[in-house]
């Protein structure tokens, strides 16, 4: 994989940031993503995505054991809130912090929401594969949620967040 960085020009002004384009080469095709004020190199986004991605599981969790155990939500309504409030949080700071962003997009979190929907298929997949397999439930889980973080990743930085859905 080869990576190009170009920054722009610094005039001093205060707040300016710096705007940086990555290009990913894989094979007769490359992608474009610019970013603003980015980590270095896509290993960077990576585990910023990865950090805002424990930050979702947090608030999952949380919002999971309120609306279940104090409030008694049934379980099925509980979890369907908690998870899309999980994914709202984790639009809100990548689109912030991961990708930096200019403004928020309605058509990018639509976007989201359908990148997260494939990575949560992906993961039940494997998981479900895994066991059927005689793997342990949790070595399973690991599998897929590794691979379901790939595919988000993957789509975040390429369709949800690449430089055409700017």
């Amino acid at each position: 994989m080869q990576r190009f960085r170009t920054f722009s020009e610094r005039t001093g002004e205060p707040g300016e940031r710096a705007e940086v384009t990555v290009r990913r080469w894989t094979g007769m095709f490359s992608r474009t993503l610019s970013v603003r004020n980015p980590p270095v190199g896509l290993s960077g986004l990576a585990v910023r995505f990865a950090v805002v991605g424990g930050g979702g599981v947090l608030v999952n969790t949380a919002v999971l054991y309120v609306l279940y155990h104090w409030i008694g939500i049934p379980l099925l309504a509980a979890s369907s809130i908690a998870v899309e409030l999980a994914v709202v949080h984790n639009y809100v700071l990548n689109d912030r912090w991961t990708f930096a962003a200019r403004a928020r997009s309605a058509g990018r979190f639509v976007k989201f929401n359908v990148s997260v929907l494939g990575g949560l298929a992906v993961n039940v997949l494997i998981v479900w594969s895994l066991v059927r397999a005689g793997m342990h439930l949790l070595l399973a889980n690991c599998f897929g949620i590794g691979a379901a973080f790939a595919v988000n990743f993957a789509t975040s930085t390429g369709w949800v967040w690449g430089r055409r859905s700017r």
